[in-house]
């Protein structure tokens, strides 16, 4: 692997991010500075932290990066589930999202043992 642009789970988090900041543009606009504001800034740290620990040099800074990938994951998953509650999502409007958030979860899983070994 030359790159962790050729990781999938890197790929997918970055298609993610795209689909929830299309999601966010009905959010209102008095939570602009607030939910808003967080779930675009979890949902990008996401595949931030995966490049960011592929860039280390050292693997146990790489898996505290991808834990912090996926810290990231639930807290986004979290703050959906707040605006669900909210009202100002539906749970439809969240099927694709919640697809690949199961994925990127279960790859970074993956990913972690994989190198922990």
């Amino acid at each position: 692997m030359k790159s962790y642009r050729d990781l999938i789970v890197w790929q997918k988090s970055v298609n993610m991010v795209t689909l929830v900041y299309k999601l966010l543009n009905d959010f209102p606009k008095d939570e602009k500075f607030g939910l808003t504001s967080q779930i675009k800034r979890s949902s990008v740290s996401i595949s931030s932290n995966i490049a960011e620990g592929y860039g280390r040099n050292y693997t146990k800074d790489y898996i505290r990066f991808l834990n912090i990938a996926r810290g990231s994951l639930f807290e986004m998953q979290t703050q959906l589930q707040i605006a669900i509650n909210l009202g100002f999502l539906k749970l439809d409007d969240l099927n694709e999202i919640n697809n690949l958030s199961l994925q990127i979860e279960k790859m970074l899983n993956s990913l972690i043992k994989k190198i922990a070994i």
